[in-house]
């Protein structure tokens, strides 16, 4: 099972196949992941949260949208293969500097309110991958009132 999926992860970022969705290091691929994987704690990803996880893809990572649909193939894949967050958050940390840890972050609370309402789990998972990239509690709690926030004024209209 291992095998396969080092081989598939080597394929996806290979510099062998048409030009590259992925930087070298794959942690869009492994940021992708993370997001489906808060999006898929609560059941079947409903409409709103798919919408907004092609949203925040192509907008995050400037792709246009075949190339988005293309990641979140790939990542849901990987994602379903995966055993634990610490194989996505380790190559997002090598990776990625403090500031993009943090939109990492925002980005999956923005997820976690996509359906207007916030489970036991999502938060769950969101407070373990913070802690995993090295976001402070502070910060990741600073995070989430300020999507929610966004959440609630974009839901009242103002």
């Amino acid at each position: 099972m291992l095998d396969g999926l080092r081989q598939f992860i080597t394929e996806v970022i290979s510099p062998a196949h048409e030009p590259r969705d992925l930087d070298d290091n794959g942690y869009r691929l492994a940021a992708t992941a993370l997001l489906i994987h808060v999006i898929s704690l609560d059941g079947e990803p409903s409409d709103a949260e798919r919408r907004k996880l092609h949203s925040l893809i192509e907008s995050s990572f400037g792709l246009d949208h075949g190339t988005a649909d293309k990641l979140i193939a790939s990542a849901t894949l990987v994602e379903g293969e995966a055993v634990d967050l610490y194989h996505f958050t380790s190559v997002i940390m090598r990776s990625v500097d403090d500031a993009g840890r943090l939109r990492i972050v925002e980005m999956m609370w923005e997820l976690v309110y996509a359906d207007g309402q916030v489970s036991e789990f999502e938060d769950n998972v969101v407070w373990r991958a913070a802690d995993l990239l090295g976001v402070s509690q502070r910060d990741r709690i600073d995070l989430k009132h300020r999507v929610a926030a966004r959440q609630s004024s974009a839901v009242s209209g103002g």
